[in-house]
């Protein structure tokens, strides 16, 4: 999986690449994360990559300019992969479950991290295929919401993961919260671990399990019983 950032502030994801799985995917080849300085497309001798929004209005867009000739530049080489132009932004697509898995079918991602109010229109209209929010709240930039995306998408990434069964069993896999899970000791401070985990009866264990999931399905996210009870 192939994954390029276009952002002001390629710092950010400095630490992100060189840390955990995502460091060792990187070193294994599972995953290659390039980030592009939007600035460095600038025709200012500034690097000035914003200005005032026609019509008014609060704040400073992101302008066309910088933008088409980062794109130029990164895609000129005629990549034949199956691309996907992401612009992370409050006003999108809810990232889910069932976008992460959809995502992980391509094979390179290009990640636009808005700032300001934004960008021009016309940046939208001819270079993004799909505008995508991790949700209804503002943040500074698409900086953090890229780095959530890439993290969601890369574990589905093959041979990303230590152990990929775990994925089937996570929340959200099957339409219901991941179950309470524990670890030794035992006992602690008076908190104890439930019986049925040291039963050995697995059928036991497994109908425990399931039933932990929808308990606390019901109670945190109710709307998701609804989704799997359609399916």
């Amino acid at each position: 999986m192939n994954f390029d950032v276009l952002t002001l502030f390629p710092d950010l994801f400095t630490n992100f690449i060189q840390e955990s799985l995502i460091q060792k995917a990187i070193e294994n080849g599972r995953l290659h994360i390039r980030t592009i300085n939007i600035r460095d497309f600038s025709q200012d001798k500034h690097q000035k990559v914003d200005d005032t929004p026609y019509g008014g209005g609060s704040g400073m867009l992101l302008k066309p300019e910088p933008i088409f000739s980062a794109f130029d530049a990164i895609l000129k080489d005629g990549d034949t992969h199956s691309i996907k132009t992401i612009y992370l932004t409050p006003t999108g697509t809810r990232l889910d479950h069932s976008k992460v898995l959809e995502l992980a079918t391509f094979d390179r991602l290009i990640l636009l991290c808005g700032r300001y109010e934004g960008v021009d229109q016309r940046v939208i209209d001819e270079l993004v295929d799909e505008e995508i929010s991790i949700g209804d709240y503002v943040l500074f930039g698409g900086e953090i919401p890229a780095m959530v995306l890439m993290e969601a998408v890369s574990r589905h990434v093959k041979g990303v993961l230590g152990n990929e069964e775990s994925l089937s069993s996570e929340s959200f896999a099957s339409n219901l919260l991941e179950y309470p899970q524990y670890t030794k000791p035992r006992e602690f401070r008076g908190l104890s671990v439930p019986e049925v985990l040291f039963s050995g009866n697995h059928k036991a264990i497994e109908e425990w399990k399931k039933e932990q999931s929808i308990l606390k399905t019901r109670a945190r996210r109710p709307e998701l019983l609804d989704k799997k009870d359609k399916l």
